[in-house]
């Protein structure tokens, strides 16, 4: 356990963060060790997976206690498919080389997303029409109060668009320790998106379609490791069908897709439209090239991001009364 740690490299944003204590895991028997410890010395526990998708502020108090176990091992099904247990540490790129590489379908439109595969069931990654929660038979976890341990299978993960229990009810209350992923040696390819179907054609299979995807993020938008962001700053906002209706007849070019829940409509374009690409202000901005995505340059408060996230949303509201709801979790104060 370390005490007084900084965690500008344990977030994507790259912002200046001070924990009060940080302990790191890489197995059950000493996590549930550091949280035991963790309850008589601290107010607080706070879990953390890779940092992508967090926006920290300058103070966070409690414990900050990291799941870094790494061990892959897979359970046979039949002979098309297998259960893939993967530890909450693996990062997910990693994982998702591992797997197409080796011929499985089921991750390969999940390519390049940022982080680790124990983060992966809290926002339900998802991207060209594929969900992780399409893939996940079930979730390990250890309960932060009392170190119980429990598996939760899909259905009870209640995962939605960028939505799962861990957002909700579990929230802040467990530690993701393992992810069970269904996985197949046979698979259709879902390349009907514009992008992949005009990099992809004939029959590719899962290696093809993640080098492409991978391919079309890295040009795209920007690598964390080099600027600092987290993805997608900002959910699709989905509307009622009457609503969205509306909006396609005033705006024609809004791209849109229906859903269970609803029409989605890209935020990106919403916030492209109201001029805000390439915006660059204290050294915060949005980026040129994908506008959903909030870049800090370096040396910049957290709080101005987050002012200019607000001031996005307003006019995103103003504009095409839709609201904006961010997607990364914000932890410290």
């Amino acid at each position: 356990m370390q005490y007084g740690v900084s965690l500008q490299s344990y977030n994507t944003l790259g912002f200046e963060a001070t924990a009060q204590a940080l302990a790191e895991a890489d197995s059950l028997l000493s996590l549930r060790r550091i949280l035991a410890a963790g309850h008589h010395r601290f107010r607080r526990i706070i879990p953390l997976g890779g940092g992508s998708n967090v926006v920290m502020k300058p103070c966070i108090e409690g414990l900050v206690v990291r799941y870094t176990g790494r061990r892959i091992w897979q359970e046979s099904v039949n002979e098309h498919e297998a259960l893939w247990h993967v530890e909450a540490g693996v990062n997910w790129q990693a994982l998702v080389e591992e797997t197409t590489r080796g011929g499985w379908w089921g991750l390969e439109n999940l390519a390049l997303i940022p982080g680790s595969v124990g983060a992966a069931p809290i926002q339900n990654i998802g991207a060209y029409g594929t969900e992780i929660g399409d893939r996940i038979e079930n979730v390990h976890v250890m309960h932060i109060a009392d170190g119980r341990y429990e598996i939760l299978d899909r259905t009870q993960c209640d995962f939605g668009y960028r939505h799962s229990i861990f957002k909700a009810a579990l929230a802040g209350r467990v530690m993701i320790v393992r992810v069970v992923l269904r996985l197949g040696l046979e698979g259709k390819p879902r390349i009907d998106y514009g992008d992949l179907a005009r990099r992809l054609s004939g029959t590719p299979g899962p290696s093809d379609i993640a080098t492409a995807v991978a391919d079309i993020r890295r040009e795209k938008l920007p690598d964390p490791h080099v600027l600092g962001n987290a993805g997608s700053f900002f959910k699709n906002p989905v509307v009622p069908p009457e609503q969205a209706e509306r909006l396609m007849t005033q705006w024609p070019g809004l791209p849109v897709w229906k859903t269970a829940q609803g029409t989605k409509l890209a935020a990106g374009w919403l916030i492209d439209q109201c001029g805000w690409k390439g915006y660059c202000d204290k050294n915060v901005g949005v980026h040129r090239q994908q506008a959903l995505v909030l870049v800090h340059y370096g040396d910049a408060s957290v709080n101005d991001l987050l002012e200019m996230a607000g001031r996005i949303g307003d006019s995103v509201e103003a504009r095409f009364g839709v609201t904006l709801e961010m997607e990364p979790g914000i932890i410290g104060r």
